[in-house]
């Protein structure tokens, strides 16, 4: 590593496609029908953009029944149960559905599934937002798996006709260790024609990795609540280097800087580019002011908002 001070930015870093087109859903509705607006759960993880929305006027509630009946209300990006757009539609809510075009991707993947009559392995983390939406889609054939050794637990017979699903925002090495024992113990196991591990966390891991080995410590930018974002720090930790997730500026602790020539950088798939300039401008004052940016994947996909109001049966 190099004795001088210096940031190795890695690229692609920040905001994905799905969270730009959520944000965007958010910026239509207040632009068509003014505040209040009500967000059912976080659009997206990430406090700074909850937090500026909500100065607009936003509304997040935990659920759909605590929006007045007839009010506009978005489903977040990480996707919702067929149990949550009965309960909206039974309310007269006015929907626009936030939910990245991945993770439904994801939900027709499960009722296809489910409909084959399969038993439904699900990896991923119980208590996350995504996975509880997935799991809605077919709870009576659904095992959530969230470990190796839950893999390996499945009360299931050898040749039982099951399928598995994985959260969009784990890691690559997490779900390959836990997929490995699936076709190790099942002979009749089905999955994804592509990995549900969505692009941009995919990119955002892999950016991790050309950097960790250069760097003396990596400063991952992204919410205490961003799956994606605690898995890049993982996967930096898991490559031998120190990491720390840092939600915005004020959460950087100048100490991680002791014997520390070269800082790594990225961001978390819901972290905003402006947190990111704001980490870049603190190091900068603290000497790290030599930024160079190692870029692993280029992004051009764009997920288009919807062009007019969309009920509840209109989502995809």
């Amino acid at each position: 590593m190099s004795g001088g001070k210096q940031v190795l930015l890695a690229e692609p870093q920040s905001l994905c496609a799905g969270v730009r087109r959520a944000i965007a859903i958010i910026d239509l509705a207040l632009e068509q029908h003014g505040a209040p607006i009500y967000v059912r759960k976080e659009i997206v993880h990430n406090h700074y953009v909850v937090r500026e929305f909500e100065r607009r006027g936003v509304r997040f509630v935990d659920s759909e029944q605590e929006v007045p009946e007839g009010a506009v209300c978005v489903f977040s990006a990480h996707g919702v149960s067929p149990q949550v757009r009965q309960n909206a539609d039974a309310r007269g809510l006015d929907v626009l559905d936030a939910t990245c075009p991945l993770v439904a991707k994801v939900h027709q993947e499960a009722r296809r599934f489910a409909r084959d009559g399969r038993t439904l392995l699900l990896v991923g983390h119980a208590d996350h937002e995504e996975v509880e939406g997935t799991y809605g889609h077919a709870p009576d054939q659904t095992v959530i798996v969230e470990t190796v050794a839950d893999a390996e637990a499945l009360d299931l017979p050898p040749d039982a006709p099951v399928a598995y699903l994985t959260q969009t925002t784990l890691s690559v090495d997490e779900t390959r260790d836990i997929i490995a024992v699936l076709r190790r113990r099942f002979t009749d196991l089905r999955g994804p024609a592509t990995d549900d591990i969505c692009y941009a966390s995919q990119n955002r891991q892999d950016g991790i990795r050309a950097i960790v080995d250069r760097c003396d410590l990596v400063l991952v930018v992204g919410s205490t609540n961003s799956s994606n974002s605690i898995r890049m720090v993982e996967v930096a930790r898991r490559a031998g280097g120190r990491a720390e997730l840092v939600p915005d500026v004020t959460h950087f602790d100048p100490a991680w800087l002791a014997g520390v020539s070269t800082v790594g950088v990225s961001a978390g798939a819901s972290a905003p580019e402006i947190l990111v300039a704001q980490l870049l401008d603190r190091l900068a004052e603290l000497g790290y002011a030599d930024t160079s940016v190692e870029r692993v994947a280029t992004e051009d996909i764009v997920f288009s908002p919807p062009t007019r109001r969309t009920g509840v049966a209109d989502v995809p």
